[in-house]
């Protein structure tokens, strides 16, 4: 007897294409996490998307178009979950003109930051994976991971203005403990508390808190 082919696709119901987008965006960021960019295939995404590949790349236009896309989807809900927290609005979290959120004190946007990442593991790891794999030049999101690091120390640096005569080092040093027990998180998150070893890490970068 011939084997029949699959009808999921056929059943699956036609979505709005705002809807249909984030479904991509999710799935895509699953199994980039699971396997890398590399590892990633058009037709598990769109299997998992209840798609064909050609419907898939007809809202992506192609595999590094949709890495640019999940890319650029995290980085709107990180700076609106972000902005919400800090009592800003998104577009002062955009670069441009910092003067206007001068006010914001670094230790409570690094605090706002872990709490952020430790409730989204399966996001974390997909820039921890990225952002290793795109240590090749040839990597899609090679150039997206330098203008993102140095968007990143810029503003860490200017925060720490007044906090030390060596701002940019301060800037460096926090990034490379964030990095570093994130990585530790991810790969034992039974055993690592990852906002309480921050908030531990915390007083050595900034000394303890005022009245602590």
């Amino acid at each position: 007897m011939a084997d029949t082919a699959p009808t999921y696709r056929r059943d699956r119901p036609r979505l709005p294409a705002e809807q249909r987008r984030r479904q991509i965006m999710a799935v895509t960021t699953r199994l980039i996490a699971e396997r890398g960019f590399w590892g990633l295939s058009m037709q598990d995404v769109a299997d998992g998307c209840g798609l064909t590949v050609p419907g898939l790349l007809h809202h992506v236009g192609s595999k590094d178009g949709l890495l640019v896309a999940v890319l650029d989807h995290r980085d709107a809900e990180d700076a609106r979950s972000l902005a919400a927290e800090l009592g800003l609005d998104e577009q002062q979290l955009a670069g441009g003109d910092r003067r206007r959120w001068r006010g914001v004190d670094l230790r409570r946007m690094c605090a706002a930051l872990v709490r952020r990442n430790a409730a989204q593991p399966e996001i974390v790891r997909l820039f921890a994976v990225l952002e290793a794999e795109s240590l090749a030049p040839s990597h899609p999101a090679h150039g997206y991971f330098v203008a993102r690091q140095d968007q990143i120390l810029a503003v860490f640096t200017e925060l720490a203005e007044g906090l030390t005569d060596r701002p940019g080092s301060l800037a460096r040093q926090i990034v490379a403990m964030m990095d570093g027990l994130q990585i530790l998180w991810l790969r034992a998150p039974g055993s690592t508390d990852l906002v309480a070893e921050w908030e531990s890490a915390a007083e050595l970068l900034f000394g303890r808190p005022d009245g602590a």
